[in-house]
C-alpha cells in the first residue's frame, strides 16, 4: 500500500460568478522512503496541492489517502492532530522565531509532539550543533534554512514537505539544502516532497510528479537517481 495516494483531487475556488480549478483532477501514489520532486510552472496547481497533501486546504472532491486513511474525511480537530504529529513543513521562507535561538526554534516543534525527535539530535543532523545558541539574525540564509529543516525533523514526520526550500537562497547553498534533503530521505529514511518549478531537481528523484493546469501529466520512476553534488541549474 502507498503512502500516499491522491484519488481524482479537485479544488475549485470560486470568484463572485467564476469558477477556478487549481487541482483538476489529482492523481498520483508516493511510496514510503521516497525523495518525490512534484515539478510544474507557476499557477500550475502546485502550492494548491502541497497544501491539501499537508492538511492546510480542504478539497472540492476526491480522496486523499495516507496510510490507508481518508484525510478529507477529517473533522478540524483532526486535521490538526495530523498536521501536528504526521507532517513536517519546510516554505520558502524560513519562518524562524526571530527572539528564539536556532536550539529554541527547534524545540518548539518537539514540545508538540508524541515522539519528537532530541532537538540538539535534530541540529545535528544539519551540522549546526555548533550554532544552537545563535539567534535567527546571527545566521546565514542556508542556516537559517537548515534550522528550519532539522524543525521540522524534530517532529519524525511520516511525511517532509518543502515549498520551493531553494527559492530564497543562492545556487551555492541553494545546492547545499537539496543535498541535505537528498540525506535526510536516504541516511534518515524519510519521505520528502519538494515542490518546485526548477526542473534540474528531477533528477535526484525517485519519482517525479509533473503537473500542469491543475493536472498531473507525467510520472516519471527514477531507479537511479543523480546526486545533488553533481546537478547544475
Amino acid at each position: 500500500m502507498a503512502l500516499v495516494e491522491f484519488k481524482d483531487v479537485k479544488k475549485i475556488y470560486k470568484m463572485g460568478e467564476v469558477e477556478v480549478a487549481a487541482a483538476a483532477g489529482f492523481n498520483f501514489k508516493i511510496e514510503e522512503g521516497e525523495l518525490v520532486v512534484i515539478v510544474g510552472p507557476s499557477g500550475s496547481g502546485k502550492t494548491t496541492l502541497l497544501n491539501m497533501l499537508g492538511g492546510m486546504d480542504t478539497v472540492t472532491s476526491g480522496t486523499i489517502l495516507i496510510d490507508g486513511t481518508d484525510i478529507t474525511k477529517f473533522n478540524e480537530a483532526q486535521l490538526t492532530d495530523y498536521r501536528r504529529f504526521d507532517i513536517g513543513f519546510v516554505f520558502q521562507f524560513y519562518n524562524l522565531v526571530q527572539n528564539l535561538t536556532a536550539l529554541e526554534n527547534v524545540e518548539l516543534a518537539s514540545q508538540i509532539c508524541d515522539d519528537p525527535m532530541p532537538a540538539i539530535e535534530a541540529l545535528k543532523n544539519v551540522s549546526l550543533q555548533d550554532r544552537k545558541d545563535n539567534f535567527p539574525s546571527q545566521l546565514s540564509g542556508g542556516e537559517q534554512q537548515r534550522v528550519a529543516i532539522a524543525r521540522a525533523l524534530a517532529k519524525n514526520p511520516k511525511l517532509l514537505l518543502c515549498d520551493e526550500p531553494t527559492g530564497a537562497l543562492d545556487y551555492k547553498t541553494g545546492k547545499a539544502i537539496l543535498k541535505l534533503l537528498e540525506q535526510t530521505c536516504t541516511e534518515q529514511k524519510k519521505t520528502v516532497v519538494i515542490i518546485t518549478h526548477n526542473s534540474a531537481f528531477a533528477r535526484i528523484a525517485n519519482r517525479v510528479i509533473k503537473i500542469r493546469e491543475g493536472l498531473v501529466v507525467d510520472v516519471v520512476l527514477n531507479d537511479n537517481p543523480e546526486s545533488a553534488d553533481i546537478i547544475e541549474w
